[in-house]
Order: structure tokens, then sequence, then C-alpha cells
């Protein structure tokens, strides 16, 4: 087997740039599903970060979204390769739809629990575009809190348990999805790998006759 290094960096190099790419659509995804906002709104609420925060405003968010998806990428990762190894399966059984399909969601169970308090920091940090920008009385920009201030103030009012708020709903979101995407993943790889030999195989036969 390869060394626990590889997936565990290559899963979090990989969320890196994706999550950075993305982050301006899931702020505004993450504001539209929790205020029900019309388009109108989310427009001048953007416009009215533009002003006063420049680019960086659309980025709001991404601190704690790289924290909640980078370790999510690696945990999940470095997970899969140690649940398919402790069970010691043959490959006949290691590489199986449904042994893919459960290390999967076993992986994306434990790394939504971990990376949980992310996620829901995350989410109060995002909502506040709306709450800031649309819903101000004239008087001045109101600066957004940051990671530190939301984190605590959940903790404040609600102790560890607010921090894992929505625990149940996001494992239901993510241990399936996980688990069908590395199920599909790997149902694909062997396919094209078993394809591609049959094709070569061939290839060298009819290369073979008219030697």
């Amino acid at each position: 087997g390869q060394p626990m290094w590889i997936p565990l960096t290559a899963g979090a190099t990989a969320r890196t740039i994706a999550v950075t790419i993305v982050s301006p659509l899931e702020l505004i995804r993450t504001k539209m599903q929790s205020k029900k906002l019309t388009y109108s709104e989310i427009d001048f609420a953007l416009r009215r970060v533009l002003k006063y925060e420049g680019y960086r405003g659309l980025f709001r968010g991404l601190g704690s979204t790289l924290l909640r998806d980078v370790p999510f990428s690696g945990i999940y990762w470095t997970t899969f390769e140690s649940t398919k190894s402790f069970f010691n399966k043959p490959d006949s059984e290691k590489n199986s739809f449904l042994f893919n399909f459960f290390c999967g969601s076993v992986a994306g169970s434990i790394a939504a629990f971990v990376t949980l308090p992310f996620d829901v920091v995350k989410t109060h940090q995002q909502i506040e575009l709306g709450e800031k920008e649309i819903y101000t009385d004239g008087r001045g920009h109101q600066r957004a809190s940051n990671m530190k201030d939301i984190a605590r103030n959940i903790y404040n009012n609600h102790g560890i348990r607010g921090l894992f708020t929505g625990f149940l709903p996001r494992i239901f979101k993510v241990a399936p999805a996980c688990a069908i995407m590395i199920a599909t993943f790997e149902y694909g790889k062997q396919f094209f790998r078993k394809y591609n030999t049959q094709k070569y195989k061939e290839k060298m036969q009819r290369y073979n006759l008219q030697i």
C-alpha cells in the first residue's frame, strides 16, 4: 500500500484549491438558503460588500470553510484507506462497490463530526451577509464578526453542544454523499482499467498476427 501521507496531502491540497475558487458562490448559497432573500436583495448586499470591503468581502467565511474542508478531506481519505486496511479483505472484496461504499460512509461520518464546529461557525459568518449590509439604518458600515468572535459567542450561549448543532442532518447528508462518490470512483477506475487492459491485449494480438 501507499504511504498514508499521500492521500492526506493530495486531499488537503485539492480541497484548498476547490474551496477558494467556489467561496463566493458558497457565500451566496448559504445566505439565500438561510434568509430566503430575493436576487435583488442579494445583488444589493454584494454591492455593499464590494463598496466597503472590496473583493475580499466576497470571500467572507473562507477561513472557516478551509478549516472545515481541508481537514475534512485529509481525515476522510486517511480514514478511508485505514478502514480498508483494518478489515484486511482480499482484493476481490476490497475493490467491491459495497465495501467501498461502507468504507466511504464510515470515513465521511468521522470527518463530518470532527469538522462540524467549523461548519457551524462558517454558516453563522456567512449569514451575516444581509444582516450587516442590507438591513442597516444608514449610519455607517458595521464590521462583520470574525471566526473567533462567533465561536466564542456560540460557546457562551449554548456551550460545546452549540458548536455541534446540526450534527445529524450533516451526517445524513455527508455520509451517503461520500459513500456514493468513492464507491462510484473506485468502480469506474476498475472498469476502465480492465477495459484498457483488454483493449491493449486485443491490439497486441492483432499486431502479432500481422507479424
